[in-house]
């Protein structure tokens, strides 16, 4: 499974573990930045992970920032993306469930580094169940 992964300079440090945990797992992880701790701008990493997700050369995405909420609504502006803001795994879990969502997004400044590599690993074993979900999802794009 190919994975795209970004953030802004708050996740720089948490992306980079993310990246060797889920290296180790098996799964082929795409950098698209940044690249260091310097103040940036987090559509700048967004954008580039939610292309290549709409242009199926990435499956699932990994999105962090301080919050996670300026990421998040990034990437939602792509009509193909369903981002999912968790800060625990059974959010993570349910957001591939019941939402169909293919990018995580994670809040660097409020969740340790176990709870991210749990995080992560809930949402990537977890997969859409459609059924009673499916109509509500194909209701989420609108304009």
């Amino acid at each position: 499974m190919k994975i795209a992964i970004g953030s802004d300079h708050a996740g720089f440090e948490l992306k980079g573990i993310l990246i060797k945990h889920l290296t180790a797992k098996g799964f082929e992880v795409k950098d698209f930045g940044c690249y260091s701790n310097e103040s940036m701008d987090y559509p700048d990493s967004a954008h580039p992970v939610c292309e290549s997700i709409e242009k199926n050369e990435s499956n699932l995405g990994v999105l962090i920032c301080g919050s996670g909420n300026g990421i998040t609504m990034t990437a939602n502006k792509h009509q193909k993306i369903r981002a999912a803001l968790s800060w625990i795994p059974e959010i993570a879990a349910l957001a591939r469930q019941h939402n169909d969502a293919n990018i995580v997004s994670l809040p660097a400044r409020f969740i340790t580094e176990e709870n991210a590599k749990a995080i992560v690993d809930a949402f990537f074993e977890a997969s859409f169940e459609g059924g009673r979900h499916q109509k509500r999802v194909e209701k989420i794009a609108c304009c």
